[in-house]
Parts: structure tokens; C-alpha cells; sequence
């Protein structure tokens, strides 16, 4: 599927944040664990969290959706089945890096996904898992999945890891870590990365019973509770910075326009909130107003130097955004971005060079060179890699360009975002600036 998108000004409305991908993730996989019935209010319902919610059914917990809109888990208290198959994780490095730590508690499992996942990095979690007694491979050898675990419980112990390629590796441990045999304690032996995304995780465990010694993200220490682990309860997700930041960048870079999006309270623990920080720093007019976000479009947005450490996932945004920036924009600390559903850091330079920009792209940075509020950017065809972040992220570009973009490959938007182009076009753009079409000649 790809879209044509216009140039527009202007645009006001008013729309609701979808659910946060990464809080449903791990309420699903947490709720599993747990003894009795949890009810998840407001979950996403996407193509990843689905996969999550698939992989939890697959060791035995029972799964009902009310009214499309809430998911009811009967947990398994820890104790689970092993699987009649494969786990299919799809598309989601999140499932499959979760899922890893729940399989150890089981039988002999496979995990395994589509083409981009089994191209993820999994060997810093497979080596932890052996740490702790659990046998683990790649099956191909090279720390990519498919991935062999044979489970039948953990240990406890020690156990260290890197935290410098993928955060989730650590919330595998952690979730599962209640029901070893013993207290585990989690070594931290790199610096850690996309640190909000723990965050989230020692959250979620709380709300659920279980809480976590954090020894400034170097060593976390998880009690052994496999007696009650975590306890059922009613959970109801908030809405998602990520998904919210495309509508931001988009009034941010439309010349009268004015955008505000309900759901996204100010104290989430989501690093990705850190867009509206940045949307501050570039220029941009942004409010708060209780859980809702007002962004202004004030005509120019201007250059700065931005470390994404710890929210990879607004590199693609954050990179639409300096294309009309005044001035040389930084974006530092991504190389982690590289190990996504695509190397974003690539993707974002090759796609987005397209537009008529100077962007310079380093191992771990970018630098572009916006055109600024006077200059111009062209409309460009260009590719969504398969990634839904990249692909709702060239569509915010577009909407400034001169011409006609097209934007190729989006229905991978489905993987957390299903109705993102609905949304446009119902709450913001009913002038049909974007238009979805099944096919086209180049």
C-alpha cells in the first residue's frame, strides 16, 4: 500500500493519543504471569502487541476481547504449557525479546518471526539466559532468531548483561525473574540505553505486586516470589508519546495550524514524552494543558544538537522536523537505532535526503542540514523500509513539501499504529491531502 501526500497549512483539530504500544506489550505478557483474572483497559490492538498477546495464549493463558476495546487475561501464576508449535512472533523485536524470558520458565519452545525480525540482535539475552541455567541458542548460530530455549525454570542468581544494544533485553529478565527459584540479581556491564523502556517495566511489575531494587539501572535485584508472583488486577493503558509525536512534528511544521491530542499524562514514565522538550527547544509553540498536548505551528522551527540515547524511536521524527529547520540539526547517540524493524539511521538518511537536503550520516549521528523556514523542500517518492515509524514520519514530510510525495510501503503502520492514516484524514485533514492507494506506476 502507499499513499500520495500534499503539502497543507493550516490544519486544526483535536484527537486522542492512541494506546501506548510498549505499556500494553508488557501488561499483556505481565497479566499472563500472573495467578487469576486481570482485565487490560484501552490496550493497543496492532500488529505487534497482537503478537504478544498470540505468544501469551500459546503458554497457556486464557485471553478474551470485550467489545474490541478491552483485553481480559486469565494468568497462568507462572505455571505454564509448552507450546504445540513454534511461537510465531511476527514483526515484534519486543514479543520475541519478552517471550525469551517466559519460555525459560517452560519446556522446549521456538521462537521465531518474519524476515526483519530474524535479522534482530538476540545474543546478549540468550547468554544471560544460560546464566542463569536456561539453555538458549540461535539456531542459526548467529545470535539472531529463530531462537531454541529450552526452559523448565530459572535458576536465580547472578547474572550480567549489556545494555547498550537493546533495553528489552533487561525487562525479559526482570519480568520473569519472580518466579526463579531464587532472588536474581540483573549486572548492568555497559551503560544503558533507551532507559525510559525499563522504566516502564519496574511500572508495570509494581502495579502488578512485584517490586524491584534499582541500583542506579547498574544492578537490579528481583525478590523470588514464585509463591504468589504477580497478582491480577485491572490495568488501564495510557496513550502513547510515540504515536502522538507524528501530529506534533505535523502542526509543528504546517504554518497556522493547531493540533491538540488528549491522553498523555505528564507524569508518564514514557521517554518519549522528551518530544515535547525538544519541540520546545527547536521553536516550536506547545502547551500542557492537564493530559493534553497543544502544538502551535509558528511558521520556524530552528536547528539544535538532540541525544536520543534514551528515545530511539523519535530519530525518524525528530529527523522530519529538521528538514525545515534553520540551520545544521545534530541528532547524537542512535546507534542503537540501527538494530529497529529497519536501520533507521540509514533509512532516515536515504529517505529523507530525497526531500532536497544535505544530511550526513555517521555511525551514531546524523547531521541535517534544514532548508529553514524560507527555504524549500521538494516532494520525493520514497520508501518506508518496512518500518512504521519511518513510514508515518515521511508522511509528516511530506505535508511540508512542494508537490507530491509518495510514500511507498505503508501498511507496515499496522504494526502499531493501524488507523494513523484514518486519523489524519478523519480528525485533521478532511481535504484529502493524503490519499491511500493500492498500487501506482512508478
Amino acid at each position: 500500500m502507499d499513499v500520495k501526500v500534499k503539502k497543507i497549512e493550516g490544519i486544526k483539530g483535536t484527537l486522542t493519543a492512541p494506546p501506548s504500544k510498549s505499556y500494553t506489550h508488557r501488561a499483556f505478557v505481565i497479566a499472563s504471569l500472573a495467578r487469576g483474572r486481570s482485565v487490560i483497559r484501552n490496550p493497543l490492538l496492532a500488529g505487534d502487541t497482537n503478537s504478544t498477546l498470540d505468544a501469551c495464549k500459546a503458554f497457556g493463558a486464557g485471553v478474551e476481547t470485550w467489545q474490541n476495546k478491552d483485553v481480559v487475561i486469565d494468568g497462568t501464576g507462572g505455571e505454564l504449557k509448552t507450546p504445540e508449535r513454534a511461537v510465531d512472533c511476527g514483526n515484534s523485536g519486543t514479543t520475541i525479546r519478552l517471550i525469551s524470558g517466559v519460555a525459560a520458565l517452560d519446556g522446549e519452545v521456538v521462537l521465531t518471526g518474519d524476515e526483519s525480525l530474524q535479522k534482530r540482535p538476540m545474543q546478549p539475552l540468550i547468554d544471560a539466559l544460560n546464566q542463569l541455567d536456561v539453555k538458549a541458542v540461535s539456531v542459526k548460530s548467529d545470535g539472531t532468531p529463530p531462537v531454541m530455549i529450552k526452559g523448565g525454570g530459572i535458576r536465580g542468581g547472578d547474572v550480567r548483561i549489556r545494555g547498550d544494544i537493546s533495553s528489552q533485553f533487561i525487562s525479559s529478565l526482570l519480568i520473569a525473574s519472580p518466579y526463579a527459584g531464587e532472588d536474581v540479581k540483573i549486572s548492568v556491564t555497559t551503560p544503558l540505553k533507551s532507559r525510559p523502556y525499563v522504566d516502564i517495566t519496574l511500572d508495570i511489575m509494581e502495579r502488578f505486586g512485584v517490586f524491584v531494587v534499582n541500583d542506579n539501572y547498574e544492578m537490579f535485584k528481583v525478590p523470588a516470589s514464585s509463591i504468589s508472583g504477580y497478582m491480577a488486577g485491572e490495568y488501564v493503558v495510557e496513550g502513547d508519546f510515540s504515536s502522538a509525536s507524528y501530529f506534533m512534528a505535523i502542526a509543528a511544521v504546517t504554518p497556522g495550524s493547531r493540533i491538540s491530542i488528549r491522553n498523555l499524562p505528564g507524569h508518564s514514565k514514557q521517554g518519549d514524552r522528551a518530544i515535547v522538550g525538544i519541540l520546545k527547544d527547536m521553536g516550536a509553540d506547545v502547551d500542557i494543558k492537564e493530559n493534553t498536548v497543544v502544538v502551535k505551528g509558528s511558521g520556524g522551527l530552528e536547528g539544535i544538537e538532540i541525544d536520543l540515547k534514551d528515545t530511539p524511536d523519535l530519530l525518524p521524527t525528530v529527523a522530519a522536523l529538521a528538514l525545515k529547520a534553520d540551520g545544521k540539526t545534530v541528532i547524537k547517540n542512535i546507534e542503537h537505532a540501527r538494530y529497529k524493524e529497519s536501520d533507521r539511521v540509514r533509512s532516515c538518511a536515504e529517505e529523507l535526503s530525497k526531500f532536497g537536503v544535505v544530511i550526513k550520516e555517521e555511525r551514531d549521528r546524523l547531521t541535517i542540514d534544514g532548508a529553514g523556514s524560507e527555504g524549500r523542500i521538494n516532494g520525493a517518492v520514497v520508501l518506508s523500509h518496512g518500518d512504521h515509524r519511518m513510514a508515518m514520519a515521511l508522511t509528516v514530510a511530506g505535508l511540508m513539501a512542494e508537490g507530491q510525495t509518495l510514500v511507498r510501503g505503508v501498511e507496515c503502520v499496522d504494526i502499531s499504529f493501524p488507523g494513523f492514516f484514518d486519523c489524519l484524514n478523519r480528525y485533521l485533514i478532511p481535504d484529502s491531502s493524503i490519499s491511500q492507494i493500492s498500487s501506482i506506476t512508478p
